[in-house]
């Protein structure tokens, strides 16, 4: 029994330092340490490899758990890109807060449909005007086998005649969409100015918004409604545009049309003839006077920059501030929409072949300027000025007859000098 006990007490004092009381036992009391030793070690082991195999289940649980909730999060997800996916299709336009009011286009399927790459084209109608629109739209759509889309904005007053008389012409072939324009989106960005019909003033300011007209492409094309395209606007269309510029513009210094004299309004062939350089607002920006300004009435534009500058945004600034500060010049014509587009593109524009934008053919004087041979040569003809080549005193109304497709409603007829 005392040598059991001795045991006992050695074996305990061996646990907590097993090598220093192992030299005191005899050879059978070291025989029986080794043994339980041994045995303890192997229960603890077997404690121990329990406690680890826990561990490990608890980890791996842990990790299904993890794994379970990411995939619950994939599928939310989908469901979530799916149901917004669902909800685009049914309304594109959700969430999108636009500024006219659009109609669907008619017949889209063409029976002579152009293939290739889209070329937008952006065109504004007044019913007063409407006959200048359809010539306009003829001599692009007849000069060229592009894939040209107009699209057209109106008022309401003008949408039934403006379809009358696409459908009902050669031009029902024409793939185009009508926009009608809500000018309420103009409150508070423009004077009231008696010297402009009030239609033709609202819809002057649809190229500001050119990117909500045309949305998803990344290039597209403004004109003006008293031009004749005599070129392929394919080519006009694929003009180079610098990086970081948003638009292509004619400058008024770089051919035979430069020295246009606008009719009660002095020269135009610089910012001065726009803008007024006494006013503190314009003092700031630093402008020089003298500089060579831009012809709008041609556009080509870069919209994915228009969107990224925030183009739209600056001219509608410009516009608000001279409603409330008066900035453009007192020798201003007509052009109200220039002045915004010099200040917003001030040496940050790219500059379109002259031959793409002869201009002025609608001022004093034009008949003079340029012989026959170099109008017929010019790839796009502009009658910017008083006179209208649908008009009494145009210079070359011939040539824009040659592109007039005859009113189906008998509402537009042409004023000819032989005319009473």
């Amino acid at each position: 029994m005392q040598a059991h006990f001795r045991f006992q007490k050695i074996r305990r004092t061996v646990r907590k330092d097993p090598f220093t009381q192992y030299v005191c036992l005899n050879v059978t009391e070291q025989r029986r340490f080794q043994d339980s030793y041994t045995m303890w070690i192997h229960q603890s082991a077997l404690i121990a490899g329990r406690t680890n195999a826990a561990m490990t289940l608890r980890k791996v649980n842990v990790v299904i758990l993890i794994l379970l909730a990411v995939a619950f999060l994939i599928i939310v997800q989908r469901n979530l890109l799916n149901l917004s996916d669902f909800l685009h299709k049914e309304n594109p336009d959700a969430g999108q807060i636009l500024p006219f009011e659009a109609e669907l286009s008619p017949d889209i399927k063409l029976k002579m449909e152009r293939k290739g790459e889209e070329i937008p084209v952006l065109i504004t109608a007044t019913e007063d005007r409407l006959g200048a629109v359809i010539t306009a739209m003829n001599s692009v759509y007849q000069n060229s086998k592009a894939n040209v889309v107009f699209t057209i904005v109106t008022l309401n007053v003008t949408v039934g005649h403006l379809k009358v008389w696409m459908s009902k012409t050669k031009l029902k072939n024409v793939k185009y969409k009508v926009v009608i324009f809500q000018p309420e989106l103009l409150n508070g960005k423009i004077l009231k100015d008696p010297r402009m019909p009030e239609a033709a003033k609202l819809l002057s300011f649809a190229r500001f918004y050119l990117p909500v007209y045309i949305p998803e492409v990344e290039k597209a094309i403004y004109l003006d409604d008293d031009i004749v395209v005599q070129g392929d606007i394919q080519d006009l269309y694929e003009t180079n545009l610098k990086p970081g510029h948003a638009a292509a513009f004619s400058d008024d210094c770089d051919s035979a049309s430069a020295k246009g004299i606008v009719r009660g309004a002095g020269n135009q062939n610089n910012y001065m003839g726009f803008l007024d350089f006494k006013k503190e607002a314009i003092k700031k920006l630093g402008m020089r006077a003298n500089t060579c300004s831009f012809n709008p009435g041609l556009i080509i534009a870069n919209l994915t920059e228009w969107k990224n500058q925030n183009i739209t945004q600056q001219l509608e600034h410009w516009m608000e501030r001279n409603s409330q500060e008066n900035l453009y010049s007192n020798a201003l014509a007509d052009s109200v929409t220039t002045p915004p587009l010099l200040i917003v593109f001030y040496k940050r524009h790219s500059s379109i072949d002259p031959m793409w934008h002869v201009r002025h053919l609608g001022t004093t004087g034009a008949g003079n300027r340029y012989s026959p041979q170099f109008v017929r040569a010019a790839k796009l003809l502009h009658w910017n000025g008083h006179y209208k080549p649908w008009g009494r005193t145009s210079s070359f109304s011939d040539v824009w007859d040659q592109w007039f497709i005859p009113d189906p409603t008998g509402k537009f007829h042409p004023v000819r000098r032989h005319a009473d």
